[in-house]
């Protein structure tokens, strides 16, 4: 659900419960929609998941929370920002945070290499990627698989997860994905 500085605040109680933020503020789930504590990560696989991004936003932040299981021995993640396209490409990634540690119920929040101007609105990917022994479980909702891929033609996935064996750098584009049953919760800055 989108939110931003609301001229009418009592008909965006998302934007109150959020303080107010001003500046691009943006999510794909309310906290109060978080039931989840999902082991949904493959390690070297990137899981993205839609975000509705208005055009004008200048997205800075990525943010992904992680649940009771901590990353252990980390050696590569990131998060990384797709755009709105049948085949998103990647707009900008954060740096690869090598062995820093992602402890549980830990909320990240990464800057990206650069600001991204949203140049129209539309539904973008937000990406998250960790290469470690144990990866770390995120907050979210779960969805029963078949409807995270949809009902009708034209749906587009809730949350994927593509790529393979990767490092220290976000694919060029998204390609090959598989829909999952585990919609991540993130918030764009």
């Amino acid at each position: 659900m989108p939110l931003t500085n609301a001229r009418y605040p009592a008909k965006n109680p998302q934007w109150l419960l959020a303080g107010q933020p001003s500046g691009t503020y943006r999510t794909n789930l309310d906290r109060a929609l978080v039931v989840s504590d999902f082991a949904a990560l493959t390690t070297q696989t990137m899981q993205s998941t839609g975000l509705y991004l208005q055009a004008g936003d200048l997205v800075t932040n990525l943010t992904f929370k992680s649940g009771a299981t901590a990353a252990a021995t980390p050696t590569n993640w990131w998060f990384a920002l797709y755009s709105d396209d049948a085949t998103p490409v990647l707009l900008a990634q954060t740096a690869d945070q090598t062995t820093g540690a992602w402890a549980a119920n830990t909320a990240k929040t990464l800057a990206l290499s650069s600001p991204v101007s949203i140049p129209r609105s539309g539904i973008y990917y937000a990406a998250v990627m960790v290469k470690a022994a144990t990866t770390p479980s995120l907050l979210g909702a779960g969805t029963i698989a078949g409807a995270a891929s949809g009902f009708v033609t034209g749906d587009l996935p809730l949350a994927q997860n593509s790529g393979a064996s990767l490092t220290a750098t976000a694919p060029a584009t998204i390609t090959g994905a598989s829909a999952i049953g585990f919609l991540p919760r993130v918030v764009a800055t």
